[in-house]
Protein backbone atom coordinates (compact mmCIF):
# COMPACT_ATOMS: atom_id res chain seq x y z
CA UNK A 1 0.00 0.00 0.00
CA UNK A 2 1.46 3.42 -0.93
CA UNK A 3 2.06 5.39 2.26
CA UNK A 4 4.44 7.63 4.14
CA UNK A 5 5.84 6.32 7.42
CA UNK A 6 7.24 8.15 10.44
CA UNK A 7 9.50 6.94 13.24
CA UNK A 8 11.36 8.86 15.96
CA UNK A 9 14.67 8.06 17.60
CA UNK A 10 17.24 10.12 19.51
CA UNK A 11 15.38 13.34 18.74
CA UNK A 12 15.33 12.60 15.00
CA UNK A 13 12.17 12.08 12.96
CA UNK A 14 12.67 9.66 10.06
CA UNK A 15 10.18 10.03 7.21
CA UNK A 16 10.03 7.11 4.78
CA UNK A 17 8.31 7.40 1.40
CA UNK A 18 6.91 3.90 0.87
CA UNK A 19 5.60 2.89 -2.54
CA UNK A 20 8.23 0.37 -3.68
CA UNK A 21 6.23 -1.02 -6.61
CA UNK A 22 7.00 2.21 -8.49
CA UNK A 23 10.26 3.16 -6.76
CA UNK A 24 8.37 5.27 -4.24
CA UNK A 25 6.42 7.40 -6.68
CA UNK A 26 4.14 9.84 -4.89
CA UNK A 27 0.35 9.70 -4.95
CA UNK A 28 -1.88 12.60 -3.85
CA UNK A 29 -2.80 10.63 -0.73
CA UNK A 30 0.88 10.21 0.11
CA UNK A 31 1.32 13.94 -0.34
CA UNK A 32 -1.39 14.61 2.21
CA UNK A 33 0.11 12.03 4.59
CA UNK A 34 3.52 13.64 4.27
CA UNK A 35 2.12 17.08 5.09
CA UNK A 36 0.31 15.68 8.13
CA UNK A 37 3.49 13.98 9.39
CA UNK A 38 5.33 17.28 9.08
CA UNK A 39 2.66 18.82 11.32
CA UNK A 40 3.30 16.02 13.83
CA UNK A 41 7.05 16.70 13.78
CA UNK A 42 6.60 20.43 14.23
CA UNK A 43 4.41 20.03 17.31
CA UNK A 44 6.74 17.49 18.96
CA UNK A 45 9.29 19.70 20.68
CA UNK A 46 11.50 16.71 21.50
CA UNK A 47 12.37 16.46 17.80
CA UNK A 48 15.34 18.51 16.64
CA UNK A 49 15.95 17.22 13.10
CA UNK A 50 14.39 15.10 10.36
CA UNK A 51 15.62 12.63 7.74
CA UNK A 52 13.66 12.01 4.54
CA UNK A 53 14.33 8.76 2.72
CA UNK A 54 12.68 6.19 0.47
CA UNK A 55 11.86 2.56 1.10
CA UNK A 56 13.84 -0.38 -0.21
CA UNK A 57 16.86 1.46 -1.54
CA UNK A 58 15.23 4.08 -3.75
CA UNK A 59 14.40 7.67 -2.87
CA UNK A 60 11.48 8.78 -5.06
CA UNK A 61 10.79 8.32 -8.78
CA UNK A 62 8.44 11.31 -8.99
CA UNK A 63 4.67 11.11 -9.32
CA UNK A 64 3.05 7.66 -9.34
CA UNK A 65 1.97 7.51 -12.97
CA UNK A 66 -0.68 4.95 -12.19
CA UNK A 67 -2.52 7.91 -10.65
CA UNK A 68 -1.21 10.70 -12.86
CA UNK A 69 -1.88 10.95 -16.57
CA UNK A 70 0.43 13.65 -17.98
CA UNK A 71 -1.59 13.68 -21.20
CA UNK A 72 -4.83 14.39 -19.36
CA UNK A 73 -6.37 17.77 -18.60
CA UNK A 74 -4.28 18.97 -15.68
CA UNK A 75 -6.46 22.08 -15.30
CA UNK A 76 -9.52 19.92 -14.56
CA UNK A 77 -10.52 20.47 -10.94
CA UNK A 78 -9.73 17.03 -9.50
CA UNK A 79 -6.46 16.66 -11.42
CA UNK A 80 -5.39 20.18 -10.41
CA UNK A 81 -6.05 19.49 -6.73
CA UNK A 82 -4.32 16.11 -6.81
CA UNK A 83 -1.11 17.49 -8.33
CA UNK A 84 -1.35 20.34 -5.83
CA UNK A 85 -1.35 17.81 -2.98
CA UNK A 86 2.00 16.46 -4.22
CA UNK A 87 3.50 19.93 -4.71
CA UNK A 88 2.29 21.05 -1.28
CA UNK A 89 3.91 18.01 0.32
CA UNK A 90 7.48 18.81 -0.59
CA UNK A 91 6.87 22.48 0.10
CA UNK A 92 5.72 21.41 3.56
CA UNK A 93 8.97 19.45 4.01
CA UNK A 94 10.86 22.63 3.18
CA UNK A 95 8.92 24.45 5.90
CA UNK A 96 9.65 21.97 8.69
CA UNK A 97 10.62 23.73 11.89
CA UNK A 98 13.65 21.46 12.26
CA UNK A 99 16.75 20.96 10.06
CA UNK A 100 16.16 18.26 7.46
CA UNK A 101 18.44 15.86 5.59
CA UNK A 102 17.58 13.83 2.49
CA UNK A 103 19.10 10.33 2.35
CA UNK A 104 19.13 9.67 -1.39
CA UNK A 105 19.59 6.15 -2.71
CA UNK A 106 18.53 4.88 -6.10
CA UNK A 107 16.37 7.28 -8.08
CA UNK A 108 15.49 10.90 -7.36
CA UNK A 109 13.56 11.86 -10.47
CA UNK A 110 11.11 14.66 -11.30
CA UNK A 111 8.98 15.43 -8.27
CA UNK A 112 11.32 13.13 -6.33
CA UNK A 113 14.17 15.49 -7.12
CA UNK A 114 12.04 18.38 -5.87
CA UNK A 115 11.46 16.46 -2.63
CA UNK A 116 15.21 15.93 -2.29
CA UNK A 117 15.87 19.63 -2.89
CA UNK A 118 13.22 20.69 -0.37
CA UNK A 119 15.43 19.52 2.50
CA UNK A 120 18.24 21.57 4.03
CA UNK A 121 21.00 19.05 3.26
CA UNK A 122 21.51 15.99 1.09
CA UNK A 123 23.56 12.81 1.45
CA UNK A 124 23.50 10.83 -1.80
CA UNK A 125 24.69 7.42 -2.89
CA UNK A 126 27.61 7.23 -5.28
CA UNK A 127 25.37 5.32 -7.68
CA UNK A 128 22.24 7.45 -7.19
CA UNK A 129 20.34 8.50 -10.31
CA UNK A 130 19.46 12.20 -10.04
CA UNK A 131 17.38 13.59 -12.87
CA UNK A 132 14.83 16.36 -13.27
CA UNK A 133 13.70 14.84 -16.54
CA UNK A 134 10.71 17.06 -17.19
CA UNK A 135 11.70 18.13 -20.70
CA UNK A 136 12.54 14.53 -21.60
CA UNK A 137 8.83 13.76 -21.39
CA UNK A 138 7.78 17.06 -22.98
CA UNK A 139 6.74 18.75 -19.75
CA UNK A 140 7.62 22.08 -18.26
CA UNK A 141 9.26 21.70 -14.81
CA UNK A 142 6.85 22.02 -11.89
CA UNK A 143 6.84 22.49 -8.17
CA UNK A 144 9.24 25.42 -8.22
CA UNK A 145 12.09 23.30 -9.56
CA UNK A 146 14.21 26.19 -10.85
CA UNK A 147 14.05 28.01 -7.52
CA UNK A 148 14.83 24.85 -5.54
CA UNK A 149 17.77 23.83 -7.72
CA UNK A 150 19.07 27.35 -8.17
CA UNK A 151 19.34 28.05 -4.46
CA UNK A 152 21.33 24.83 -4.02
CA UNK A 153 23.53 24.34 -7.07
CA UNK A 154 23.44 27.72 -8.82
CA UNK A 155 22.46 28.89 -12.29
CA UNK A 156 24.77 26.74 -14.43
CA UNK A 157 23.86 23.43 -12.81
CA UNK A 158 20.18 24.35 -12.74
CA UNK A 159 20.26 25.04 -16.47
CA UNK A 160 21.96 21.70 -17.16
CA UNK A 161 19.49 19.79 -15.01
CA UNK A 162 16.27 21.65 -15.80
CA UNK A 163 16.74 22.86 -19.39
CA UNK A 164 19.03 20.21 -20.84
CA UNK A 165 17.87 17.16 -18.83
CA UNK A 166 21.34 16.28 -17.57
CA UNK A 167 21.42 13.19 -15.38
CA UNK A 168 24.01 12.94 -12.63
CA UNK A 169 25.17 10.48 -9.98
CA UNK A 170 26.33 11.12 -6.44
CA UNK A 171 29.93 12.29 -7.02
CA UNK A 172 28.83 14.89 -9.56
CA UNK A 173 26.02 16.05 -7.25
CA UNK A 174 28.60 16.67 -4.54
CA UNK A 175 30.96 18.38 -6.98
CA UNK A 176 28.37 20.94 -8.10
CA UNK A 177 27.04 21.60 -4.59
CA UNK A 178 23.77 19.73 -4.98
CA UNK A 179 24.71 17.42 -2.11
CA UNK A 180 26.91 17.63 0.97
CA UNK A 181 28.43 14.20 0.48
CA UNK A 182 28.40 11.19 -1.82
CA UNK A 183 29.01 7.84 -0.14
CA UNK A 184 28.57 4.13 -0.89
CA UNK A 185 24.93 3.13 -1.12
CA UNK A 186 24.90 1.13 2.11
CA UNK A 187 26.18 4.11 4.13
CA UNK A 188 23.73 6.80 2.99
CA UNK A 189 20.97 6.43 5.54
CA UNK A 190 23.29 6.02 8.52
CA UNK A 191 25.33 9.08 7.58
CA UNK A 192 22.18 11.16 7.13
CA UNK A 193 20.88 9.99 10.50
CA UNK A 194 24.18 10.74 12.24
CA UNK A 195 24.14 14.30 10.90
CA UNK A 196 20.54 14.75 11.96
CA UNK A 197 21.25 13.36 15.41
CA UNK A 198 24.03 15.91 15.92
CA UNK A 199 21.59 18.76 15.24
CA UNK A 200 18.90 17.11 17.37
CA UNK A 201 20.99 17.17 20.56
CA UNK A 202 19.42 20.56 21.32
CA UNK A 203 16.02 20.64 19.61
CA UNK A 204 15.11 24.15 20.71
CA UNK A 205 18.36 25.63 19.44
CA UNK A 206 18.16 23.61 16.20
CA UNK A 207 14.74 25.09 15.47
CA UNK A 208 15.96 28.64 16.03
CA UNK A 209 19.10 28.07 13.96
CA UNK A 210 17.28 26.63 10.96
CA UNK A 211 14.80 29.52 11.01
CA UNK A 212 17.72 31.95 10.74
CA UNK A 213 19.42 29.81 8.09
CA UNK A 214 16.41 29.82 5.77
CA UNK A 215 15.52 33.46 6.33
CA UNK A 216 19.05 34.64 5.58
CA UNK A 217 19.77 32.43 2.58
CA UNK A 218 16.32 32.59 1.03
CA UNK A 219 15.50 32.75 -1.72
CA UNK A 220 15.46 35.67 -1.63
CA UNK A 221 18.57 36.07 0.49
CA UNK A 222 19.09 39.07 2.73
CA UNK A 223 22.18 41.27 2.93
CA UNK A 224 24.97 40.83 5.46
CA UNK A 225 24.05 43.93 7.47
CA UNK A 226 20.44 42.83 7.77
CA UNK A 227 21.57 39.30 8.66
CA UNK A 228 23.77 40.62 11.45
CA UNK A 229 20.84 42.41 13.05
CA UNK A 230 18.46 39.53 12.38
CA UNK A 231 20.74 37.03 14.13
CA UNK A 232 21.71 39.20 17.08
CA UNK A 233 18.60 38.80 19.21
CA UNK A 234 18.52 35.03 18.82
CA UNK A 235 22.23 34.76 19.51
CA UNK A 236 21.83 36.74 22.75
CA UNK A 237 18.96 34.43 23.71
CA UNK A 238 21.20 31.40 23.10
CA UNK A 239 24.03 32.91 25.16
CA UNK A 240 21.77 33.56 28.14
CA UNK A 241 20.24 30.12 27.77
CA UNK A 242 23.68 28.46 27.53
CA UNK A 243 24.80 30.06 30.79
CA UNK A 244 21.88 28.35 32.53
CA UNK A 245 22.37 24.86 31.07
Amino acid sequence: MPEVLLSKQDGVAVIVVHNPEVKNGLTPEMGRQLAALCDDIDTDESIGAAVVQGAEGSFCSGADRRRWNPSGDQAEDTAFKESGAVYSAFKRVGELKVPSVAAVRGAAVGAGMNLMLATDLRIVADNARILAGFLRINLHPGGGFFTLAGRTAGREATAALGLFSAEIAGPRAKEIGLAWDSVPDDQVEQQAFDLARAAAQDPELAREAVRSFRTELGPPAIGWDAALHFERGTQMWSQRRRANL
